[in-house]
């Protein structure tokens, strides 16, 4: 089968599409043939070696941790689920022909498999994130790169919990942010006085999603670095702020994202789809936290 893999940290140039073994899985496992997989902002920083010291890589690696297809084989002590049923989830070196997947769902028949493939991972880490950071029903959360697929996964979340929300993003994301349920600001200069303005009550927690340098700034807007946690920044330690690295079991968040579905009150669109030999560019363009939603592989 051809997968996208690498052999040494660096750029996108290190990505290469190889013929390699059709995976076999392993206990707990299913094998699926991809159609399609998502593209995360870990993908570009475990490929740069950026994460070395917290999630060292093992070569030739391969590239993508979620993905949705036709399920073609099941390992032992597997239940609920058939060759040939139509799945979404989470696993390992998503983008290729075949992947194994470690936890899964069935695919609703109004999803399509381009958007299904974008649900685990930010589903996961936006549910995880949530709970982490300590915020509860009636406060204020200022989330830092708001309008991808994290941050939108976490003001649905959050809407449904109670929770107000603030996002940044680029005014062209404005009118997509007032929709999920977000009050929309800029990046950039002047944050905490715009924060201020539109919260004048205060922001009791604040998620880095972005990793744009933003971390003195969101503990100045919460006045406690307890308050503030971040997924990308690597140097949070020197802050003395929350990380957010590991992910968690896969399901309750799927539950949560499938209930609040089924009610109309969550959706993760895809914002541009790539092919095998695009893989790069579209790492670089996840890195930038700029797109409105998801951003999709698809495998012919």
């Amino acid at each position: 089968m051809k997968a996208v893999r690498f052999h040494q940290y660096g750029g996108p140039e290190v990505l290469k599409i190889e013929e390699v073994n059709i995976p076999e899985p392993g206990p707990g496992q299913i094998i699926i043939a991809v159609k399609a997989a998502g593209v995360n902002k870990i993908d570009g920083t475990l490929r740069a070696g950026y994460l070395h010291d917290f999630m060292p890589v093992s070569f030739p690696a391969g590239v993508g941790l979620d993905a949705s297809g036709i399920v073609t084989a099941i390992g032992e002590r597997v239940t609920g689920v058939a060759i040939g049923d139509a799945v979404f989830g989470k696993g390992e070196n998503t983008v290729a022909e075949y992947a194994i997947l470690h936890e899964w769902a069935h695919k609703p028949d109004s999803i399509s498999f381009g958007e299904a493939a974008g649900y685990p991972i930010p589903v996961e880490t936006a549910f995880r994130i949530i709970d982490e950071v300590g915020i509860r029903k009636g406060e204020t959360l200022l989330v830092s790169g708001a309008s991808g697929g994290v941050g939108s996964a976490v003001i649905q979340f959050a809407r449904a919990a109670g929770i107000n929300t603030i996002g940044t993003a680029s005014e062209s994301r404005h009118d997509y942010l007032l929709s999920i349920g977000a009050i929309p600001t800029t990046y950039g200069p002047g944050l905490s006085a715009r924060v201020a303005a539109l919260a004048p009550d205060g922001v009791q927690a604040a998620l880095d999603i972005a990793g744009s340098g933003i971390i003195p700034e969101l503990i100045q807007i919460t006045g406690d670095p307890n308050k503030v946690l971040t997924i990308v920044d690597v140097s949070a330690h020197e802050f003395g702020i929350k990380t957010s690295f590991e992910p968690r079991n896969l399901t309750p968040a799927m539950e949560a994202a499938m209930g609040l579905f089924n009610e109309g009150r969550f959706s993760l669109p895809v914002a541009r789809v790539f092919s095998m030999d695009q893989v790069g560019l579209a790492q670089e363009l996840s890195t930038k936290a700029e797109g409105q939603g998801r951003l999709i592989i698809k495998i012919d």
